[in-house]
């Protein structure tokens, strides 16, 4: 199945540090690691809600790093963010210690299981989450290491007792590669990550192998061009609104109260799906989750009953409350397609005006995609934009929120743009700007997620 890197025997009981325990993606590996008996522990530079989780799991996670941190461990892995010249990176190589990435640590516990992979720019945790869900409905008890809390389950990861294992597959390095697995799923292929592939070329590539180098079942969304091109590179599954996908999804119905469609299958299946949450998006992504499941082996019933029940996710369309008349939204939106199902969900509801919150996510991406983002706020009546969030990279000269801006100026003048680097700005704007009847969505990977919080506290004082 390709060259992947060599995995490490996790069936062999050891003492494993995690560095950057805190993160979405350590900690729901360093969680299942508790899970399969390992003895973890974990450092992060702050504490946050993830390491609270780990340590009522009774890991010890120490605030800030250390290289005494790695002392008495059989072994260490570290975040995609940890660079070498951290100081435990540094210990652990000076100790001869194993020092894993997140893809060579994830490739281990992917060994073990009949893994199914889920791939994708944008919309793999929601998939993931909805292919849990049914899977759990059917009576498989499968275990799952998703990127973000199901509402379901209250968690993103667990190792239960099935065959199956429901994995996050993160193109953003390219370890998605080195998974096993059995079953993968490709929701769409659309720019993103073009700094680490070097352009979009490379970044389909990097999906081709994905594709072709696994040992099973594929299944490709072919609503987009991205998807398109790789599904007929690669004679895969194929599931969407287009009318030759193999899983077509037809009579969408959109409300704010949920979305609901027909999937209609190759032999003549017609399954009607109603989820209660909004967007077309959601509904493709629940195509794509039932297509992979009934593929798997579940019945049908088991699809309908799990989806009809499904939640959501956190940050994925969360509802954050109501203040002085205006209602809240959060969203985890950060590329371009995302913002316009975003904002399209959001305006299944009349509303007095939509008032939209953005905040660009890393430098290298704002650089490479500001001017894609010219048209894609269509929908909303205001549009504040932020500073960048930079995950962890260091700014580039000339790369800031002014270049989103600047974009939707020229792509769409006399929208009522506003540029609000600071935080203390954004929320005194917004809290000055909002009134009765609006819908405040917030979309962003970054630390947005707490401004409608601050805005309603304001708000209410």
């Amino acid at each position: 199945m390709g060259d992947r890197d060599p995995h490490p025997d996790l069936t062999v009981i050891q003492r494993i540090h995690v560095i950057g325990a805190g993160g979405a993606g350590m900690s729901a590996i360093a969680e299942v690691l508790v899970a399969m008996g390992h003895e973890v522990t974990g450092s992060d530079l702050k504490l946050s809600g993830s390491i609270e989780r780990l340590r009522a799991l009774g890991v010890v996670v120490h605030e800030g790093h250390s290289a005494a941190n790695v002392n008495d461990t059989d072994l260490v892995t570290r975040s995609t963010a940890v660079v070498d010249e951290n100081i435990e990176s540094r210990a652990a190589l000076e100790l001869g210690l194993p020092l894993l990435t997140r893809a060579e640590i994830l490739g281990g516990i992917t060994a073990l299981r009949d893994t199914v992979a889920v791939a994708g720019t944008h919309g793999k945790t929601t998939t993931a989450s909805m292919l849990t869900l049914i899977l759990r409905e059917a009576g498989e008890s499968p275990s799952f290491i998703i990127g973000g809390d199901v509402n379901e389950i209250g968690t993103g990861a667990a190792w239960n007792d099935g065959r199956l294992l429901i994995v996050e597959a993160d193109e953003s390095d390219g370890s998605f590669l080195n998974l096993d697995r059995h079953v993968a799923v490709v929701g769409n292929v659309e720019p993103d990550h073009l700094d680490f592939h070097g352009g979009f070329d490379g970044l389909r590539a990097a999906f081709y192998r994905f594709v072709s180098e696994t040992d099973g079942d594929v299944v490709v969304g072919i609503d987009d061009e991205g998807g398109r091109h790789l599904a007929e590179e690669s004679g895969v599954l194929t599931v969407g609104t287009a009318p030759d996908a193999q899983w077509r999804v037809r009579s969408i119905e959109e409300a704010w109260e949920g979305v609901s469609f027909e999937l209609n299958g190759p032999d003549g299946e017609h399954i009607p799906i109603r989820l209660p949450v909004p967007g077309v998006h959601n509904a493709r992504n629940a195509a794509l989750a039932a297509t992979t499941s009934l593929t798997i082996g579940s019945p049908q019933q088991a699809v309908v009953e799990a989806l009809a029940r499904f939640g959501g996710v956190a940050r994925r369309f969360e509802h954050r409350g109501t203040s002085a008349g205006v209602t809240f939204v959060d969203d985890y939106a950060h590329l371009p397609t995302e913002v316009v199902e975003t904002i399209r969900a959001a305006n299944s509801r009349d509303w007095g005006r939509l008032v939209a919150v953005f905040q660009p996510h890393r430098y290298t991406r704002t650089e490479w995609l500001a001017e894609s983002f010219g048209e894609v706020f269509d929908g909303a009546d205001i549009v504040f934009v932020t500073e960048v969030f930079p995950a962890g990279e260091l700014p580039r000269a000339g790369v800031s929120g002014r270049l989103i801006v600047d974009a939707i100026c020229r792509s769409r003048p006399g929208m009522d743009v506003r540029y609000e680097p600071r935080r203390e700005g954004l929320v005194g704007g917004l809290v000055g700007e909002l009134r009765d009847g609006d819908l405040c969505l917030t979309m962003g990977a970054g630390d947005l997620t707490s401004v409608p919080d601050e805005v309603r506290h304001r708000m209410e004082i």
